[in-house]
């Protein structure tokens, strides 16, 4: 089955709402395949991964040396310092590094780079979200990056730098420009994901009322014109599962080969738990970018929810974050205009009807009635609709029409 995944959405703002942009659109996507490598493939690919690992674990041990043992600007390094230095020293260090190819390490010490820029941006910011780049773990997360030469030559076979030609277990239909291909292997499978450029047609901005969209737990999703989408809880539904592995996988004696088959057994089902949830937020979205003009969503702080104990794993299921972030940048495929409410307004609180806001409104209370016109609102319901007011107001203001505060 064929998965599409985009890295960056535009290189322009959305054009005005009922026509269409005045450039052409150029994207960056990235088509992901399973490949099927056979005995020796699998081998060479473990040693691209391998030997990425290694690199970004050498620069990271060499960058905090550094930074405690010299003073001033001698302190801090950037990747191509630390790809000089690693072509100098794996001459006696790392012999076997010259059996795969260069762009592994040269990728690795780019991807140690951003790590540390994160992390420096973060500690200014003082919220603390990007932790210290951390030493890399065999058997987790193994990928690495290639660029250069990257051909689709078949409908089921890809070239890539000094692997050659791999086969994939599925038709690849890539258009534009290959930039790059990052290889990952997840639950002892292998896949490919190619970076490519390509230009899109032009979005037709369509002019509408706006939809209000309120996500919650119990369903996904409830919209202002009343439609409900469910909830998949693709790990609600295989918790008892996923516990009876978990608990049969540690008491496995480590270092044994039943202990390795349990592994890959757990990691499967993680597989297709991820799978299932990425599966039903790609199609919810790209529904909702397809067919609404104006979709308003809140700007939930999913990290601060996620710290309540008792629903920080259903939170987790929903992947409200990573549905945000494919409405995002389909907005500017399909011409739809995403509004993002503001984090403060009180869109389950407030009534729909005459706008007064309750003092209190616990989570478990699902439907309430409001003190000053008696209406009798369900909560989901209310939310969406006051979202979809939120989007009516802000339009209306962007087209200077004097409507006032969109809060209301």
């Amino acid at each position: 089955m064929l998965s599409q995944f985009a890295h960056a959405a535009t290189n322009r703002a959305l054009g005005a709402e009922g026509g269409r942009s005045a450039h052409p659109v150029i994207v960056t996507r990235a088509f992901r395949y399973e490949l099927d490598p056979n005995d020796r493939e699998s081998t060479l690919l473990a040693r691209h991964a391998g030997t990425r690992r290694f690199a970004y674990n050498w620069a990271l041990a060499r960058r905090i040396e550094r930074f405690q043992k010299r003073e001033g600007r001698e302190r801090f390094s950037n990747a191509m310092a630390d790809h000089r230095d690693w072509n100098t020293w794996k001459r006696q260090g790392a012999p076997w590094a010259g059996e795969v190819s260069k762009c592994a390490p040269q990728e690795a010490f780019r991807d140690l780079d951003r790590a540390f820029i994160a992390f420096w941006k973060g500690r200014k910011k003082s919220h603390g979200k990007v932790g210290f780049p951390k030493f890399k773990k065999k058997g987790r997360h193994d990928s690495f990056r290639l660029t250069g030469t990257i051909r689709v030559v078949d409908a089921r076979i890809v070239q890539l730098p000094r692997l050659g030609r791999l086969r994939s277990k599925e038709e690849m239909a890539v258009s534009g420009r290959i930039l790059s291909a990052s290889v990952s292997r997840e639950a002892d499978r292998w896949f490919v994901s190619l970076t490519v450029e390509e230009d899109r047609p032009e979005p037709f901005h369509r002019s509408g009322t706006p939809i209000g969209v309120d996500v919650g737990l119990n369903s996904f999703a409830m919209m202002s014109d009343g439609e409900r989408l469910a909830a998949p809880k693709p790990l609600g539904r295989k918790l008892k599962r996923l516990k009876r592995l978990s608990k049969g996988h540690s008491r496995k004696q480590k270092g044994s080969k039943n202990r390795k088959k349990s592994a890959t057994g757990l990691a499967k089902l993680h597989w297709r738990i991820a799978n299932e949830r990425r599966d039903f937020l790609h199609k919810a979205s790209t529904r909702l970018a397809k067919t609404k003009p104006v979709v308003v969503i809140e700007n939930l702080n999913v990290g601060g929810l996620i710290r309540n104990r008792s629903l920080a794993r259903a939170i987790a299921d929903a992947g409200w974050s990573e549905f945000r972030r494919m409405l995002t940048y389909k907005a500017a495929w399909y011409g739809m205009r995403l509004i993002i409410a503001d984090r403060f307004y009180p869109s389950s609180k407030r009534c729909s009807g005459c706008g007064q806001t309750a003092q209190e409104l616990p989570l478990s209370v699902r439907e309430w009635e409001c003190a000053s016109c008696g209406a009798r609102h369900d909560r989901d319901l209310n939310a969406a609709i006051n979202l979809a007011q939120y989007g009516t107001a802000s339009r209306a203001e962007t087209a200077g029409l004097g409507a006032g505060n969109a809060c209301g």
